[in-house]
């Protein structure tokens, strides 16, 4: 069983889930990954780690968090491979075990940690797609210490990925889910879920003026009807078609290092050297201008990734067209 307490924004909702966590395990650090984006109030922004900008400027951290590598198997932050790191052994793999063999030994008291907090599909930190082990070794390291773990789904949630949820790709099961962005349709809402025997919050202890407004609700139940009747289907299907598409155009542009992603939530990551995998930052900008000029709107994420985060009515014929902007963005920019 699920109990659920609403907020208004993404930020608001990690909040919520930090707290629960701190207030069910009555213990206060946190461990978080490099590259993670969690909001930017000042708890949330104790957890966030993809740009330094987003930290200048506003002094100590409210939250004692302590960040790590994420599994990103493309550019391991170990130099390792799925062969070597562990992924596909009982063990788990290193960027995982790196919890249990290395800061609970040096910096964060296993029995002082109140949650591991966690995107199943890295966003900001560039569209990053986890090994199912990575998120099965953080669940099993959390339970053998009384740890909870925290999905952040803000923007990997409702659909997104051709599931409701993103960690149901993986088989993965948090303790505390914060969803927001997608929920309502653009109307201010947010989630934060956890298990029924967590969520038992003394009279006073965590409460939002306009959480749960009648409004947002209403759009949050018309947009389930919407997400039920086809649409996580659609992100699934439209998705897969223009993961084909982009992947195809590798063989065409050696500037794309990396194309990954679940549904409609795909990166394409572009690097000045296959062999090397350097960032091309500049290229990641350039794309994304020559794109907008053509009709196309992207965002970049990571390093030098470029996001395709579409709506989820998208059809195949406007997946062809994103497909075949990409590719004439593509040649422009080599052109020049």
């Amino acid at each position: 069983d699920k109990k659920v307490h609403f907020g208004n924004s993404g930020a608001e909702a990690v909040e919520g889930a930090v707290k629960l966590a701190m207030y069910s395990t009555r213990r206060q650090k946190l461990i978080a990954f490099f590259g993670a984006f969690h909001g930017r109030t000042m708890g949330a922004l104790s957890l966030t780690a993809s740009k330094s900008k987003q930290r200048a400027g506003f002094g100590p951290q409210a939250l004692d968090v302590t960040h790590i590598p994420y599994a990103n198997c493309f550019r391991c932050p170990y130099n390792l491979t799925q062969e070597t790191c562990g992924a596909k052994e009982s063990k788990g793999p290193h960027c995982a075990r790196v919890i249990e063999d290395l800061l609970f030994k040096t910096t964060v008291p296993a029995d002082e940690c109140a949650a591991i907090v966690l995107e199943p599909i890295q966003g900001e930190g560039g569209y990053v797609v986890p090994p199912a082990s990575f998120l099965h070794t953080i669940r099993e390291i959390a339970d053998r210490h009384g740890i909870l773990v925290i999905a952040d789904e803000v923007q990997s949630g409702f659909g997104r990925t051709g599931k409701m949820y993103a960690s149901e790709h993986f088989d993965f099961v948090p303790d505390i889910l914060t969803s927001a962005k997608g929920i309502a349709s653009g109307l201010p809402l947010s989630a934060t879920i956890a298990r029924a025997d967590l969520m038992n919050w003394s009279p006073g202890a965590h409460a939002s003026t306009f959480g749960g407004n009648p409004v947002a609700i209403a759009a949050s139940l018309a947009t389930l009807e919407l997400l039920e009747g086809g649409l996580i289907e659609n992100a699934a299907k439209t998705g897969a078609y223009l993961l084909e598409g982009l992947t195809a155009l590798m063989d065409k542009h050696l500037i794309i290092g990396d194309v990954r992603g679940k549904g409609l939530m795909i990166g394409v990551e572009l690097v000045k050297d296959r062999a090397t995998k350097e960032p091309h930052v500049d290229a990641q900008h350039q794309v994304e201008l020559e794109c907008f000029k053509r009709g196309l709107i992207t965002l970049g994420c990571g390093q030098s990734t470029i996001r395709l985060s579409p709506p989820l009515v998208i059809d195949r014929d406007q997946c062809d067209f994103a497909i075949k902007t990409i590719d004439e963005a593509l040649s422009t920019v080599a052109n020049n």
